[in-house]
């Protein structure tokens, strides 16, 4: 089984500007990402974008959607920014039905050293084995149904709405 990882930036891959303090894209950490957490999974990983997910467009959008359904792989992880996560999974739920997509992201920069996004990208790796086809949300170790997931403002965790 090979997974199919797509990049669209986030904060997965921000760097900082220690000198204006502002966060800046260069170069997906992915490769890094997993070759620190020892991953064995058989991936093929394409660099979409390195968008903020505040700034993703519907073009973008749709450029996500047409990649997921070109890809021959049938299960599918999309480092995505977790502010429009779900108006994401929206788009990819609503155009593709055969395959196994898990969007994961992460609130703090893995260059920040204290991220979240290694442990995230490990259970969407996980999850994306495991689950039938359809369109996921991991979080936090928390697996959510696309439609079943929004990021709470107070706590900066992905929640169940229902």
């Amino acid at each position: 089984m090979i997974i199919r990882i797509f990049v669209t930036g986030g904060t997965f891959d921000k760097e900082y500007n220690e000198l204006n303090g502002q966060l800046f894209f260069k170069d997906t950490h992915l490769y890094e990402m997993l070759k620190l957490g020892r991953c064995k999974a058989d991936f093929h990983l394409r660099t979409l974008m390195m968008v903020d997910s505040l700034e993703m467009t519907e073009v973008d959008r749709n450029i996500i959607l047409e990649n997921c359904k070109k890809t021959p792989e049938e299960r599918i992880v999309i480092t995505h920014g977790t502010d429009t996560m779900v108006d994401t999974a929206r788009v990819l739920a609503n155009g593709i039905k055969n395959k196994t997509i898990i969007l994961t992201g992460a609130m703090i920069p893995y260059r920040f050293g204290s991220s979240d996004g290694l442990f995230n990208l490990g259970s969407a790796l996980a999850f994306a084995q495991s689950l039938p086809h359809g369109v996921y949300i991991v979080m936090n170790g928390r697996c959510f149904h696309w439609d079943n997931a929004r990021k709470s403002k107070k706590t900066g965790e992905f929640e169940e709405i229902k």
